[in-house]
């Protein structure tokens, strides 16, 4: 046979177990965002530096291709 569930708890029983839950939420929110901040946003800043510097110099060697494609030779011509 199945055992029957538990006893709801007294009349201030679910209000402080529903404190409880958004205090531990509430750190787990504190813990979240602090992880955030001082590992996640420094990496994505480090990240996307070095991927603008990369972007930087392929725009940069893409110029100067084009520049010196369309640049008429020096000399003569027939």
């Amino acid at each position: 046979m199945s055992t029957p569930p538990p006893p709801y708890p007294g009349p201030g029983g679910v209000g402080r177990r529903i404190e409880e839950a958004v205090e531990l939420i509430e750190m787990e929110l504190r813990h979240a965002i602090g992880y955030v901040n001082d590992a996640v946003i420094p990496q994505v800043r480090r990240e996307s530096i070095s991927a603008m510097r990369t972007v930087s110099n392929t725009l940069r060697d893409l110029a100067d291709r084009i520049e010196h494609r369309d640049t008429p030779p020096k000399g003569p011509q027939p």
